[in-house]
């Protein structure tokens, strides 16, 4: 089968920014009436020979890959094959069409170019000019009066000057998007406690019990709810009205900015407005899933996903033909989440690329105190620390570490994140990020917050700082890698004790001008191990390597956590593996290294089957003093 369709020209030729997919997207609210070509043609010309073009061309060529690797799939489905899946699809769609529940109302409200409008609120003299919040490095968002040029969030400042000469620059202020955003969720509780906000400018409301207690429709809720947040703000918003949360915030970018869009509570109404809706407005369809639906199955507006869904359900997996079916059924969800503990908490920055190792260190500072105010906040603490680095070449590595004890204060956060930092020493960075998962309530019994090791029930009389103690931290740092960077874990020695004997002979030793610092925590001596066959990624982009779990590209959170549940299981179990390395090399060299004083000897005790079975204290490291 041929489904191909729609496929853009190759690179080279007269116009090879057209081939350019991933450099840009008009399908931002305020930006549909913007020359994509002309606009991409600018992003390629300054982007082309730079080390962001040729991180776009590595993506650009595994996407290929991917596409044809689809299309062979496809091509090799017989005539049984296609209609063997058109009943499976079938009956899919029966299934979820059951589902349907059209007795909610949900309310997505969604901030107007919030930082850009809090920017202008705070100085009245930037209304009306186009604005941009970031730096030359990167934009986090553009007004409206700047994205009628192409500017938006997530492109370079510098080629944002280039399509906008007048383009106004102001730094990001997140103490000030805070407050106001605390703002507009005091507003959110009048109308559902349990509200779920997906970001400082995001926030879904189910609103059905406001609209039966009060006997008012949706439409004037969402009127009354965008005229409080104004009035307690000044900041402008828009909202969408839906049976469900996925069409709710689809609806809510409609009539930006500072509108409203309300779909009814029924079946023909949802249906006809998501037969010409393209896939792209989805939440959970990014540019690669467009360009694979678009250019193998000829897929462009959610309708066209109930046409093609036996091809749908022949190519990807059950998970991911089950999310495409709901999509163009415009299924979404209908009941409030159930409060989950939550199971990570990150941040990250994005800065021109440096080399500065003292502005990387005050980088590094600033992130471990958001982190730490954002962990005290939630009156949180956490045991695994992750390091996420993004190269001036955009490669992606992220290094972790677990910490015996629980820790939220920025001097502990500080000291783990700096070790790591300094092991990859030096390098070029554009991006720095921390992330704590393994969490734990700091309110829960501290008794409990301790991880106890093998080596703390068995101590040498004549080596006893070699072991850790109750009160401080211990880390074994578990080095992850995504590109050519070498996938390596290094052990480290306990705080205040003596270095650790190498684990094996044939171990790699780990560079000594990374980790030979006098004030390092890191041992000169630690070694590596060697790659796991149980690295977690994800395969054909959506299954876990490990579990075989399946998670859209979209769910961005979801798969940190999925990601930081592996690497927690794998970090506990390489501790307690080297803890027992360590008893059992001590106990090697408690062997060969004569006692003090002469032992008085013990009498031999007498067995039938002597030989056959080890006495007791040969378990039990010999001393020089009776316990």
């Amino acid at each position: 089968m041929s489904a191909a369709a729609g496929t853009p020209p190759e690179g080279g030729g007269d116009r090879p920014w057209q081939s350019y997919h991933t450099a840009y997207t008009n399908a931002k609210a305020g930006m549909e009436g913007v020359d994509k070509e002309k606009v991409q043609k600018v992003i390629y010309e300054m982007s082309k020979g730079s080390k962001y073009f040729e991180n776009e061309q590595r993506k650009e060529a595994v996407t290929k890959q991917k596409i044809e690797h689809l299309r062979a799939q496809c091509a090799a489905l017989t005539d049984n094959d296609i209609s063997h899946f058109q009943k499976v699809a079938e009956k899919k769609m029966l299934e979820l069409e059951a589902s349907r529940d059209l007795s909610k109302i949900w309310l997505h409200t969604d901030m107007d170019a919030f930082y850009a409008a809090v920017e202008t609120l705070e100085n009245p003299s930037l209304k009306g000019k186009p604005l941009a919040v970031g730096s030359m490095s990167m934009i986090a968002t553009a007004s409206y009066e700047a994205r009628k040029f192409g500017v938006r969030a997530a492109m370079p400042g510098f080629i944002g000057c280039k399509l906008c000469p007048g383009l106004v620059f102001v730094r990001p202020n997140f103490e000030r998007y805070t407050h106001y955003s605390e703002l507009t969720r005091k507003v959110f509780q009048r109308y559902d406690p349990n509200f779920i906000a997906t970001s400082l400018d995001e926030a879904y409301l189910n609103i059905t019990n406001v609209c039966i207690e009060r006997g008012i429709t949706g439409e004037e809720v969402a009127t009354e709810l965008r005229s409080a947040i104004y009035q307690e703000t000044g900041l402008t918003c828009s909202a969408g009205v839906a049976p469900n949360r996925m069409i709710a915030k689809v609806c809510s970018d409609i009539n930006k900015p500072n509108g409203q869009f309300i779909l009814p509570n029924d079946r023909e109404a949802v249906l006809t407005f998501v037969s010409t809706l393209p896939i792209r407005k989805i939440g959970g369809i990014g540019k690669v899933t467009e360009q694979m639906l678009r250019q193998v199955l000829g897929i462009s507006t959610c309708q066209e996903m109930l046409q093609k869904a036996a091809f749908l359900c022949a190519l990807f997996s059950e998970g991911s033909a089950d999310f495409f079916l709901s999509v163009g059924l415009g299924l979404g969800g209908t009941e409030t989440p159930e409060q989950r503990q939550r199971k990570s908490i990150s941040c990250e920055r994005t800065f021109a690329a440096t080399n500065d190792s003292s502005l990387l260190f005050e980088k590094l500072d600033s992130l471990a105190e958001n982190l730490t105010d954002d962990l005290q906040k939630e009156g949180l603490k956490g045991k695994t620390l992750t390091l996420k680095l993004k190269t001036a070449d955009f490669e992606v590595r992220t290094r972790a570490v677990t910490t015996r004890n629980y820790i939220n204060s920025k001097e502990d956060i500080l000291v783990y994140a700096t070790k790591l930092l300094k092991a990859e020493m030096p390098l070029s960075l554009r991006l720095m990020g921390l992330r704590m998962s393994q969490l734990h309530d700091e309110k829960d019994d501290p008794s409990t917050s301790t991880q106890k090791t093998l080596d703390i029930f068995f101590r040498s009389s004549n080596d006893q700082q070699d072991f850790f103690l109750h009160d401080e931290s211990c880390f074994i740092p578990e080095q992850r890698s995504f590109g050519n960077h070498s996938n390596e874990a290094v052990i480290s020695k306990p705080l205040g004790g003596t270095k650790l004997d190498d684990v094996s002979s044939s171990a790699k030793v780990a560079p000594a001008e990374k980790l030979n610092e006098p004030d390092n925590l890191i041992s000169p001596k630690a070694v590596a191990s060697s790659s796991k066959p149980d690295q977690q990624s994800w395969i054909d982009g959506y299954i876990c390597s490990i579990c075989g779990f399946e998670l859209p590209p979209g769910f961005e959170e979801e798969r940190l956590e999925h990601s930081d549940f592996h690497l927690a299981e794998t970090l506990q179990q390489e501790e307690a593996v080297d803890g027992t390395r360590h008893i059992s090399n001590e106990r090697l060299a408690d062997r060969e290294r004569p006692c003090s004083t002469t032992p008085t000897p013990k009498k031999k005790l007498k067995s039938s089957k002597e030989g056959k079975h080890i006495p007791i204290d040969a378990f039990f490291t010999k001393c020089n003093k009776n316990l």
